[in-house]
């Protein structure tokens, strides 16, 4: 037993080291590539600081990061209470929702970009030419990926019970859904929230040709002049998202031993 129990934990040990190699080398060669000095030779971090120092960069990375903030909280306010609505009091319609928040994957960019032009020139009208209004067109492409979290956090809690002792309180549904139902669900929408962040700085096709000037379209044109200061954005935009998975790994944990030391 010892030695079946030794050699399956260098066998898992072996494994989380060839995984480990295979996508940390690649993330090693970008950084290799963006701090090294082509012409006279050493390591420089100018790729970096073109980061903050290009305009047109800087003004890509807080364009796409506002899109991030503005798609998840959009996103939120649509998607959780019409979800927990959905389960409590229309059954019936789940399907019908699941398949609309799923849709979006089976429709390529280019036939939402063209679907959508029309609807745009209101947008346009009413609110002008900013980049910030692709929010409307990422709050649905993010839906497939935030439904399934949510749905999910939803699954594996009793909602019908919270909620009709909730109410039995004399709880109003705004102080139900915010106060009983949303700490229950908060790894879900903590999973949703920072899945959509991931997906809007790393959308290109979209934005490219509605013709805005996002994080991914701006390296994709400095990549053709600086090829360093490009995969140095590439591989900033990596490790935050590496650093979003990483805290919701260890929120969520916390929470389950919270749970469990309350239970």
């Amino acid at each position: 037993m010892r030695r079946t129990t030794l050699g399956g934990k260098v066998f898992r040990c072996a494994l989380w080291v060839a995984f480990g190699l295979f996508f940390l080398f690649p993330l090693y060669a970008m950084a290799d590539f963006s701090t090294r000095n082509l012409i006279a030779g050493g390591r420089t971090v100018q790729a970096w600081k073109n980061l903050v120092a290009d305009d047109a960069l800087y003004q890509a990375i807080v364009i796409s990061l506002l899109l991030a903030v503005f798609t998840v909280v959009a996103m939120l306010l649509v998607l959780v209470p019409t979800m927990i609505w959905v389960r409590l009091r229309a059954p019936w319609a789940k399907g019908m929702v699941e398949f609309l928040c799923l849709l979006p994957l089976t429709i390529p960019a280019l036939v939402i970009v063209v679907g959508l032009r029309n609807v745009y020139l209101w947008v346009t009208y009413f609110l002008g030419e900013s980049a910030l209004t692709l929010t409307f067109v990422y709050v649905v492409l993010v839906l497939p990926f935030a439904y399934r979290a949510i749905d999910a956090a939803l699954s594996s809690t009793d909602l019908q019970t919270l909620a009709e002792a909730a109410r039995s309180l004399g709880a109003g549904w705004p102080t139900t859904i915010l106060r009983v139902v949303v700490p229950n669900i908060w790894s879900g929408i903590l999973s949703a929230a920072f899945i959509s962040i991931a997906v809007v700085l790393g959308e290109y096709t979209i934005a490219s040709l509605s013709g805005f000037e996002t994080l991914q379209v701006q390296i994709v044109q400095i990549g053709k002049t600086n090829g360093a200061t490009s995969v140095a954005a590439s591989l900033a935009v990596l490790l935050f998202g590496f650093v979003l998975l990483l805290i919701l790994s260890l929120v969520t944990r916390g929470r389950r031993r919270v749970q469990g030391v309350t239970a």
